[in-house]
C-alpha cells in the first residue's frame, strides 16, 4: 500500500506539473499562434490561401496621390497601402505609373470587396473602387489570380481598426 501511495503521489506530482506547464504554455501561446502585425506588412487571408505583403503605407492626401508613381518595379510580395480616415468613395488611375497592378478594395473591416486586375500602365481612365472603401492594396499585376485572392478576402494590419477588423492584430510592433 504504501509503494502504490508513493507511485500515485509521483503521479499526480506529474500531473500537476504538466498542467502547470500547459498553463503557463497557453498563457505565451498567443505570441507563438499569431504572427507579429507591423506597419510594414499586410496579411490576406481567404479560403483556400493566404499572403503576406511588404507594404508602404500611404495615410495622407500627398501621398496617397503619388502612389506608385515614376517606379520601374515592385518586388514581387510588395505592394502599397492607402489608407483613409473613413470608409469613403475611391477611385485610382494610373497616371505616371509605370508598373502593371492589381488593386484589391477593403471595406472598414479589412474585408475585400473588389478586386482590380491589370491595371494598365500611364492610363487615365479612373478605376471605381467603390463605395465605403477604406484600405486599397495595390500589388503586382496579376498576382491576385496566380494566389486565388477572392472577395472576402480578410486583410490584417495595425491600421484596420481592431474594433471593426474581421482578423484583428493579436501583437502589433510599431
Amino acid at each position: 500500500m504504501g509503494r502504490e501511495a508513493r507511485w500515485f503521489s509521483k503521479s499526480a506530482r506529474g500531473i500537476i506539473r504538466n498542467s502547470i506547464l500547459a498553463i503557463g504554455l497557453y498563457a505565451f501561446a498567443p505570441g507563438i499562434a499569431y504572427a507579429k502585425c507591423s506597419l510594414d506588412k499586410a496579411r490576406l487571408i481567404w479560403q483556400g490561401g493566404s499572403a503576406t505583403f511588404k507594404v508602404e503605407v500611404r495615410d495622407t492626401f500627398e501621398s496617397r496621390a503619388e502612389g506608385l508613381m515614376h517606379r520601374e518595379s515592385l518586388p514581387k510580395f510588395a505592394g502599397m497601402l492607402f489608407i483613409y480616415d473613413r470608409p469613403q468613395t475611391v477611385g485610382f488611375w494610373m497616371r505616371n505609373t509605370l508598373i502593371p497592378l492589381d488593386m484589391l478594395f477593403f471595406d472598414e473591416t479589412g474585408t475585400l470587396v473588389r478586386v482590380h486586375e491589370n491595371a494598365v500602365p500611364l492610363d487615365e481612365t479612373v478605376i471605381n473602387g467603390g463605395t465605403n472603401i477604406q484600405y486599397v492594396l495595390e500589388v503586382n499585376a496579376g498576382l491576385s489570380s496566380k494566389l486565388g485572392i477572392k472577395k472576402g478576402a480578410k486583410m490584417e494590419h495595425p491600421d484596420v481598426a481592431a474594433d471593426f477588423a474581421e482578423w484583428p492584430c493579436k501583437y502589433i510592433v510599431r
